[in-house]
């Protein structure tokens, strides 16, 4: 009986994430919304000491696997008609990595998603800063950012993985849905 209510609870507990991706790529289709993406895998967590936006071999990078699982997003987000309206990125280079990787047009610098992870200090102005972004959106078309989990948890109060996407509405930064990343 114990393994049927553990099968039971696991069960309905997948139902929401699939309508919530359902409803996630529904909005990327239509437009209008905003699509947060934690860029892809990179190994290690921070950036080391000393590092520097302007100097790429400063910091961390993405691994043979995140440049693959970007490809791999952006080639979902053609095969599922996602309209992106706009890309723009964190300042840190594995976050542009990640939004050329896509393949989905080109990528504007947004400071508003710097990493919150390391500038600490600077959270509250950063998130902020990215609310007033978000709020801005009206389109044509999705506006993608590709940012750091740290930010998108704030923004969010969601946690996500490398190369996954929330997706939010402008007006208020409600979740719509969340997309998995997919296997490169």
């Amino acid at each position: 009986m114990r393994g049927l209510v553990t099968l039971l609870v696991l069960v309905f507990s997948m139902v929401p994430a699939a309508a919530d991706e359902a409803a996630a790529w529904q909005a990327l289709r239509a437009g209008g919304h905003v699509a947060l993406m934690r860029h892809a895998d990179a190994l290690g967590v921070g950036d080391p000491p000393g590092y520097r936006l302007d100097d790429c071999s400063t910091q961390r990078l993405l691994n043979d696997t995140g440049r693959a699982r970007a490809a791999a997003v952006g080639d979902r987000l053609r095969a599922e008609r996602a309209v992106v309206g706009r890309v723009v990125s964190s300042p840190w280079c594995r976050c542009i990595a990640t939004a050329e990787r896509l393949g989905v047009g080109p990528v504007g610098i947004e400071p508003a998603f710097s990493n919150a992870f390391v500038l600490r200090d600077q959270r509250d102005a950063l998130e902020a800063a990215g609310r007033a972004v978000i709020a801005d959106w009206r389109g044509p078309g999705t506006l993608l950012v590709v940012t750091h989990g740290d930010n998108i948890a704030a923004l969010t109060g969601v946690g996500v993985a490398s190369g996954e996407i929330v997706v939010v509405a402008p007006e208020d930064g409600a979740v719509i849905g969340r997309i998995a990343p997919p296997d490169p």
